[in-house]
């Protein structure tokens, strides 16, 4: 098993997130430094990650959370805001499933699964993410929702469709399939229509329903197997 995959399943970070702390230099593999992730891992030489062992974790978890504004949604924060990880007491190590802003509520993923969390997060799988914006700019008009629909031109390069949905005057429900830097916020924008508050209110097919701010729950085997599902359908 390759040394990124094997702390992806150890519960340290996604296979992304697990990689880049293998190529920060903060992974012993045998008493040596390793910054290969492709390196192979065959039991026989002790895994360290900052200096404490690594054993892959034996229960897979997933928790759905809703995010508060001012939380930050990383493991942990040199700057000592309030984590998202400490919104579940767990007694395995989670680390979240992407990111949402710290400006930004609803819905994020809580999980020692890290090929779960790579299928959710891979680019190529196209998960889709949705959300409810409250916008400003005045009434939102017909030519407003097909760009948004069609696509929005960035400066990063054109999105691609949207699925959007008026809820009413000035709110909307948005479904994205890319993971690109505040995409929905600057999408908005770009029409005419800043965002004023913006929540997550769906990761594929899972919803938030009526998970309270702040709070979680563990999700189903049910649930979790409807998320793979999603991703091997992108």
């Amino acid at each position: 098993m390759r040394l990124g995959k094997y702390l992806a399943q150890a519960g340290i970070a996604s296979r992304r997130g697990s990689e880049e702390i293998i190529r920060e230099g903060r992974v012993m593999l045998g008493g040596k430094v390793c910054t290969d992730p492709a390196r192979d891992v065959d039991g026989s030489k002790r895994v360290s990650v900052d200096g404490s062992e690594i054993t892959p974790a034996s229960t897979k978890l997933v928790y759905a959370v809703n995010k508060p504004i001012g939380v930050v949604s990383t493991s942990d924060d040199p700057a000592g805001r309030p984590t998202v990880v400490e919104l579940v007491a767990s007694p395995e190590r989670l680390f979240p499933v992407g990111r949402l802003d710290i400006q930004t509520s609803g819905l994020i993923l809580l999980t020692n699964d890290g090929e779960l969390a790579n299928l959710l997060t891979h680019p190529r799988y196209e998960v889709s993410k949705t959300y409810r914006a409250r916008l400003g700019g005045g009434a939102l008009g017909a030519t407003a929702l097909r760009a948004l629909s069609g696509g929005v031109e960035l400066a990063d390069g054109p999105t691609l469709p949207a699925r959007v949905h008026k809820i009413a005057a000035g709110l909307i429900e948005i479904e994205v399939r890319e993971g690109r830097n505040h995409q929905v916020r600057r999408m908005c924008e770009a029409v005419g229509h800043p965002v004023n508050a913006l929540e997550r209110v769906a990761i594929g097919p899972l919803r938030i329903g009526r998970l309270h701010e702040g709070g979680h729950r563990r999700l189903s085997a049910k649930e979790v197997d409807a998320l793979r599902d999603a991703a091997s359908r992108g």
